[in-house]
Formats: structure tokens, sequence, C-alpha cells
């Protein structure tokens, strides 16, 4: 199983989903956490102004801050390696580095139901 690492930005509490003025790229982003976490994904998430050691302990983080600074995050790592930086990812993405296959949508049909075609 691949580990993914996130390193947010300073946000106001571990998920940055929280409050008057909630940002909906995170709340997508913490859903898509969540849903990646139920099926089996290994991501764990920093916040800079909550845990700063992380990043000052993490060889990659701390380069990528010295070299691009805060306003450059989040950043994400997977199993150790630069994957994203810059934005959050999605969830294809999040199923992608994990290994969750995702079930196919499926095409929408020409006909329309019932007797009468389109």
């Amino acid at each position: 199983m691949k580990n993914i690492q996130v390193f947010d930005p300073a946000l106001c509490c571990s998920t940055g989903v929280c409050g008057v003025d909630v940002d909906q790229q995170l709340v997508d982003f913490s859903a898509d956490v969540d849903w990646a976490k139920q099926n089996g994904a290994q991501i764990e998430r920093f916040n800079l102004a909550q845990q700063p050691m992380a990043f000052a302990e993490n060889a990659t983080a701390k380069a990528f801050l010295e070299r691009s600074g805060a306003e450059a995050l989040p950043l994400i790592l997977v199993n150790g390696e630069v994957a994203l930086a810059g934005r959050y990812p999605n969830r294809s993405e999040l199923a992608r580095w994990a290994g969750i296959v995702q079930a196919e949508a499926k095409p929408q049909s020409s006909c329309c139901s019932g007797s009468k075609c389109c």
C-alpha cells in the first residue's frame, strides 16, 4: 500500500474546514480523503500551523518550503516523492496513487427509456 502525505499550509484546524468562511476546495478534499481512507488508503495530513516539526523532520517537505515557501503549499508526497504541489488532488488522483479501483461510470444511453427513442 502506498503512503500518501499531505503537507497543508497553515490552517485554522487540522482539516481546514472550520470558521465562517469555509473554502469549498478544502471541504471537497476532506471528503475525498475520508472516502480514500474508507477504501484502504493510508493518508496522513500535516498542518504547518499545528505540526511544524513534521515539515522540519521531512527532508522533502523542508527542502520544498525552503525553495518555494509556504505559499506554494499544499505539497503531496506519495511514498516520499513529490506527486503534486500548489493544489489539492481530486478523488481520481487519490484513488490512482492509493491503488483504489473506482467503479466506471455507466455511459448514458442514446435512447430514451420506454417505447420512444430520442
